[in-house]
């Protein structure tokens, strides 16, 4: 799922392509993407775009008579720009834009369908789109630790719900966590003034070296890599290579269809957390440590 520094990235680009153009055409090629019904999506044809803004992971176009356009991209769902004169997107989006600069398309990935858009009218009616959290970035580490406390969570819970932190999820959750030197698992009771504020000190740097990194990269064209999975990453994705800190495999929990990613020697004194799947399977023989770990995969491969 698209987070903070490639939202951001979208944002500035569209800024480039679209502030101030208007916007000629709408076309669905899947009914399913529109999830809302007043204003009608022709309500939008003919209006100029105003301003663009992030809502914790959506993305917002502006419109004329205070028309907004919110889409959330979800897991797969990501944007295409082609300028004014370019071949024309066929019928692989599920919705073309067209604007007298260029065309802005929305595609998604695989069969599921969850990118979605809204059309909405009025300030009060953007309002219910914004989760609520708070801007890593901007906010200070008060507010911070207000956020982080008003509830008692795991950490990774904690950093990737949007109605505590704005933007933040799977893959810079893992990043920051590593930065931090903080357990993943690690409640957030149990933190003491200097390591909440040595992870506000790790949001917001790994956010904006990851939106300066995202912009270099891009140099100015419309973004076109947009992934969970970069080089440069400490953790995230780096499944038993070797962590840039210390050398020791990356490790993991597996739940659903996500994965956290972290460093046992920087994060959890060696210490092996749980993972649900061979934890149940190992029970009592499930390895504490990387030296446990690895003697068990060493007799694994002398069994086969």
């Amino acid at each position: 799922m698209p987070e903070l520094p490639d939202v951001t990235l979208y944002i500035e680009a569209l800024k480039r392509r679209v502030l101030g153009r208007e916007l000629r055409s709408a076309r669905l090629n899947s009914p399913f993407v529109l999830r809302s019904v007043e204003p009608p999506l022709g309500a939008i044809e003919g209006r100029r775009v105003r301003g663009l803004r992030r809502l914790g992971k959506r993305i917002v176009l502006e419109l004329e008579d205070e028309l907004f356009l919110v889409f959330h991209l979800m897991i797969a769902g990501r944007f295409r720009w082609r300028d004014a004169g370019g071949k024309p997107a066929g019928r692989g989006p599920l919705a073309v834009f067209g604007f007298d600069s260029g065309e802005l398309s929305l595609t998604e990935a695989g069969r599921k369908r969850r990118a979605s858009l809204h059309v909405v009218r009025g300030e009060a009616a953007l309002a219910e789109h914004d989760p609520g959290g708070i801007e890593v970035r901007r906010d200070d580490p008060g507010g911070f630790a207000a956020a982080l406390r008003s509830g008692n969570h795991t950490l990774k819970r904690a950093l990737t719900d949007p109605r505590l932190l704005s933007g933040i999820g799977n893959a810079y959750s893992d990043e920051i966590l590593h930065r931090a030197k903080l357990s993943p698992v690690r409640l957030t009771s149990r933190l003491s003034q200097a390591e909440v504020a040595r992870l506000h000190a790790a949001a917001a740097g790994v956010l904006e070296e990851w939106v300066r990194r995202l912009q270099d990269e891009a140099g100015g064209d419309f973004p076109s890599k947009v992934t969970a999975f970069r080089p440069g990453m400490a953790v995230h994705g780096r499944y038993r290579q070797p962590c840039p800190d210390c050398g020791a495999p990356v490790q993991r929990i597996l739940y659903a269809s996500n994965e956290t990613n972290y460093c046992p020697p920087c994060q959890t004194g060696g210490k092996l957390l749980a993972d649900r799947a061979l934890s149940r399977l190992l029970k009592r023989d499930w390895p504490r440590t990387l030296e446990e770990l690895e003697a068990l995969r060493r007799r694994g491969r002398e069994g086969g």
